[in-house]
């Protein structure tokens, strides 16, 4: 039995104006998976997450586990189980982890799931630094705690799917294995993954497949291990950063 994608995109493009940023992008995600989209600044790597998430209007067939969505809004992804971690993390600084992570069971306490502590339990678990943390200002934890954060805010909805923009922007090398550690774990708690990431070689190291992005279109795709050894991906995004790592 073919188990149908859990996101699908197919002759998906979006436009600022006239400007056409992302041009025929066929996208998949599969329960279970894994799936990077990596590529060099600009490539539209994070038009196209924020376009898929509905926060930009787009043209082409969004397809959310075999349901063609017909109108995709922030609303209409989040109710169908969708989570979107964007690349400022956008956290109350002024609040503590705990009402961080409470604001983003909101949508379930919405709709009358009122199961938000055992939620939070289940984060804390996955994340056991929050717990520690749990009283303190979010504006006061280190640039790898508020990651966290960021990311145990979004799985407090229950996402089936989780789309991570640039999670290891301005993160210490270390901190930023441990993030996708946990990155890589999520699967185990029943959450695909679609991960934005301009750090090739870690992105490459815990994806299922990838996309390779350039200019707004998809230059490269295949499994990440295969991408991860091949010459045109190590010559244009690894290279000496490549050598770097597998001597650390």
């Amino acid at each position: 039995m073919t188990t149908s994608p859990l996101l699908q995109l197919d002759d998906f493009c979006v436009s600022y104006g006239a400007v056409e940023a992302v041009h025929h992008v066929d996208l998949h995600v599969d329960p279970g998976e894994i799936v990077t989209v990596i590529g060099p600044n600009g490539a539209g790597k994070t038009t196209l997450l924020c376009a898929a998430m509905g926060l930009l209007p787009s043209r082409g067939k969004l397809v959310l586990g075999g349901e063609p969505m017909t109108r995709i809004s922030v609303e209409a992804m989040v109710a169908r189980g969708v989570g979107l971690v964007p690349e400022k993390r956008e956290l109350f600084g002024e609040m503590p982890v705990e009402d961080n992570l409470l604001l983003g069971g909101f949508s379930r306490w919405w709709r009358g799931e009122r199961d938000q502590r055992q939620r939070m339990d289940e984060v804390f678990a996955i994340f056991p630094r929050l717990a520690e943390r749990r009283a303190q200002l979010a504006s006061t934890l280190s640039g790898g705690e508020r990651q966290m954060l960021a990311i145990g805010r979004a799985l407090m909805a229950r996402p089936r799917l989780l789309m991570l923009d640039e999670p290891s922007l301005g993160l210490a090398p270390r901190i930023v294995r441990e993030v996708l550690q946990v990155v890589s774990s999520l699967r185990q708690h029943g959450v695909s993954v679609l991960l934005v990431e301009q750090n090739a070689r870690a992105a490459l190291q815990v994806a299922d497949r990838a996309y390779v992005l350039e200019m707004g279109a998809v230059a490269l795709q295949g499994a990440a291990a295969d991408l991860l050894h091949d010459r045109r991906i190590i010559d244009t995004y690894l290279g000496l950063g490549a050598r770097t790592d597998q001597a650390a």
